[in-house]
Formats: C-alpha cells, sequence, structure tokens
C-alpha cells in the first residue's frame, strides 16, 4: 500500500511573493486574480520567478456497473470508442491540448473492452469496469489501493518528463453517478441535488438516476465515517486512479489544474485524505453540471471560468491554463518600480 506524505509548502516565502506583486509596474491589485494565481504558483514552486513547464492532462478511462441502471443515456461501449477516438487526435480535448501544449496522457484505468496494443494508450486496467454498487461495493478495498498507486505511477512518468503543471480529465459512461455519490459522501448534500443530467438526461432520468443512487446509499452498511472504505464503494477505477495522480502530484510539488465535476469530486476525496493536497489545486472552471458549483462552494474555492462546459476529459482545466501561465509569466517578466525608472503611482 502506498503512503503519500504531502507537506504544505513553506509560508516563508509568503511576504517576499507579496512584496514583488505589489511592486510590479502597475498599480497594487490592477491584475486581479492573476495576482493571486501568481502567489500560489510561487508558494508552490518556492520561487519569486516561477514557471511552468510541459503540461500534460492525464485522461484515465474506465466503465461502470451502475449504468446497468438506466442513470445514463451513454451506452457503455461509447467509453473504448472515445478513448480510441481520442489516440487518433480528432476530439475535444485533442485541440484543446494542441492549441496550449499540453502532452496528452491516455490511461486505460478499467474499459470494458479489449483495447488492441501500438494505440498509444497505456494499459493499467484493473478489471471490465467496476460492479454495479446498487448491489455492493464498486471495487475492493486492495483494487481501490491498487488504483491510487497506479495513479501515481503515471504522474511520476510525465514529472521525470519535466513537467510540474499537471491536469487530469476522465471518460466513462455514467461516471457522474459515482461523482454524486462521492459528492453527497464528502459535503453531505442529499443524493436528489448531487445527482444532475450526466451526458443529457431529461427531467424523468435525473429523477430515476436519483432514485437508483439514493437505494443504493441505503443499500450500504459501511460506516458513514468510513471515508476511504465509502470511496472504493462508490467510485470508478478513473476515479481513484485520478485520486492517486492528484496526491502523487502534490508530493512532487507539482502545481495540479482541477477540471469538472467529476475531477472536483476527486480532488474533494483528495482532500479528505490529505488536506494539504488544496494548497497545490487550481481550479479551472464551474461546469454545468448542476453539483459542481455547490461541490465548489462546500469546498471553499473559486474557479477561473465558467463557460458552461461539461464534456470532461480534463477541457475546462486546460482551457483555464492559459490564465495561470499569464500569473506565472506576470511575477517572473514583469519589472519592478526598483528596476526601471518609473515614478512609483499609487
Amino acid at each position: 500500500m502506498r503512503t503519500f506524505h504531502i507537506n504544505r509548502p513553506d509560508q516563508s516565502i509568503r511576504q517576499a511573493l507579496a512584496d514583488r506583486i505589489d511592486n510590479l509596474t502597475k498599480p497594487r491589485g490592477s491584475l486581479g486574480r492573476l495576482e493571486e494565481i501568481a502567489l500560489r504558483l510561487g508558494l508552490i514552486q518556492q520561487t519569486l520567478h516561477p514557471r511552468l513547464n510541459k503540461p500534460a492532462n492525464i485522461l484515465f478511462a474506465a466503465d461502470h456497473g451502475i449504468i446497468e441502471e438506466g442513470v445514463s443515456v451513454s451506452p457503455k461501449e461509447v467509453t473504448w470508442q472515445q478513448l480510441a477516438h481520442f489516440a487518433k487526435g480528432g476530439a475535444g480535448i485533442n485541440f484543446l491540448c494542441n492549441q496550449h501544449g499540453f502532452r496528452l496522457v491516455l490511461v486505460d484505468a478499467g474499459v470494458d473492452y479489449d483495447i488492441p496494443a501500438g494505440h498509444g494508450i497505456i494499459d493499467m486496467k484493473m478489471a471490465r469496469g467496476t460492479a454495479n454498487f446498487l448491489h455492493g461495493a464498486a471495487m475492493s478495498r486492495q483494487q481501490w489501493q491498487e488504483a491510487l498507486d497506479r495513479g501515481a505511477r503515471v504522474v511520476e512518468t510525465v514529472q521525470a518528463d519535466g513537467c510540474n503543471v499537471v491536469s487530469f480529465g476522465e471518460m466513462g459512461s455514467g461516471n457522474t453517478s459515482p461523482s454524486a455519490m462521492w459528492m453527497n459522501l464528502l459535503t453531505g448534500i442529499e443524493i436528489a441535488r448531487c445527482a444532475g443530467a450526466g451526458a443529457g438526461l431529461d427531467n424523468a432520468g435525473i429523477r430515476h438516476k436519483a432514485d437508483v443512487l439514493q437505494r443504493a446509499l441505503d443499500n450500504c452498511d459501511l460506516p458513514k465515517d468510513d471515508i476511504e472504505g465509502r470511496l472504493a464503494y462508490f467510485g470508478g477505477f478513473e476515479m481513484a486512479m485520478a485520486v492517486g495522480g492528484m496526491l502523487r502530484a502534490a508530493e512532487l510539488g507539482m502545481v495540479i489544474l482541477v477540471d469538472g465535476f467529476i475531477m472536483t469530486a476527486c480532488m474533494g476525496a483528495a482532500m479528505s485524505m490529505h488536506p494539504n493536497v488544496k494548497d497545490y489545486a487550481i481550479f479551472g472552471h464551474c461546469g454545468d453540471e448542476s453539483g459542481h458549483k455547490l461541490m465548489l462552494d462546500h469546498l471553499g474555492v473559486k474557479p477561473l471560468l465558467h463557460l458552461d462546459l461539461r464534456l470532461g476529459e480534463g477541457s475546462g482545466a486546460v482551457c483555464a491554463f492559459p490564465i495561470v501561465d499569464s500569473a506565472a509569466r506576470m511575477i517572473s517578466e514583469m519589472d519592478t518600480f526598483a528596476d526601471v525608472d518609473v515614478t512609483k503611482y499609487f
């Protein structure tokens, strides 16, 4: 079993960072949230001149047994079909990664299909999808621990290549259902407010989904304070690997860009295990899934964008990257008043 040791960034550099930001050649506070982000980047990297290098978007794909209960409009085969599509380069996340200079890393975490070798997809398949958590645990505790470790190992590969900023994406038909279960577990918000439209359920479909999830919650006999046990009971393999990836990224001092509803649930899960992981996270956007804003508010975070996105795949995090990069360039590349012959005008 892997043990993560995540320290809060050393705060002794905070005042020097704040002083540099305040003395850049601009009115104090005039670059708004860029200044806030720059401070966070400097704390994470422990430098007055943070840089973002070789960004990577790690996309984990897996299937879910709960889809058997009609909780998604997307059939199961869409998972492997889209994963193959990502590998060919023509999907939504592909153009965004190409635009913003991201390496796209594709991982089969538990797809219910035998994907042939040679397509650039990393084989870390735990099983051909999770079990149906309406009737029992989606995965065992051993599988949960193994998935955390596998996600961590993927992060180690991109970090070894020079990456210091990472986002996480997912693909898995029906995966807003386990995410809603995690949201309920982590926030205490009733299931009916956690369950949304996912890939496009109508109102009747959302009510059915909420009913299925409530019955699954009622059927679980694990103690409510057994957080990791319940995360495994209701989770997905791609979600567990993302949690492991986030924890390892924080442990390595990397910047973590958090995507939408599902990845916010994963970050919430990571925070429940190691609260200091939050210090390494920047939340990219507030998506269109109904529970996302509620979850962001519960975590006490303010996302950078609100574009009504609900694609997943890491798309919102990658979209937000240029703002984060601007913050790094601001503190690293702007002159201070002490550097140039400009009167301090505020």
